[in-house]
């Protein structure tokens, strides 16, 4: 199975979920260093739709400026522009498998998917 994460090295859930993921036999992962390799607009899109979440929702507002930027309050498509714009604004971390979408906040929700 393939799983891929959006990680953040710096963030300790995403080192949590990424332990999980290659401590479990069978999973080939790819990690994608999302502040390195900002998301694509669509991507945001089909991550959220299928975990389930509201752009609004993924907005990470600890350690940004997202809310003195007034992206609590925007639509949808402002949050992801954003988002795209400055990829720290996402909370961390995604996992992508063939089973679906998961936000691993906790990270034991990555094993729904495995």
């Amino acid at each position: 199975m393939k799983a891929t994460i959006w990680h953040n090295p710096a963030c300790g859930t995403s080192r949590k979920t990424l332990a999980i993921l290659e401590e479990t036999p069978g999973v080939e992962v790819e990690v994608v260093e999302y502040l390195k390799t900002p998301y694509a607009a669509d991507k945001l899109r089909q991550l959220f739709a299928e975990a389930g979440l509201t752009a609004r929702e993924a907005l990470r507002l600890r350690g940004t400026d997202a809310k003195e930027g007034g992206l609590p309050a925007a639509d949808g498509d402002a949050i992801i522009a954003a988002m795209g714009a400055n990829p720290a604004y996402v909370n961390r971390p995604f996992v992508e498998t063939d089973k679906g979408v998961r936000y691993c906040r906790p990270q034991d929700m990555v094993r729904e998917i495995l």
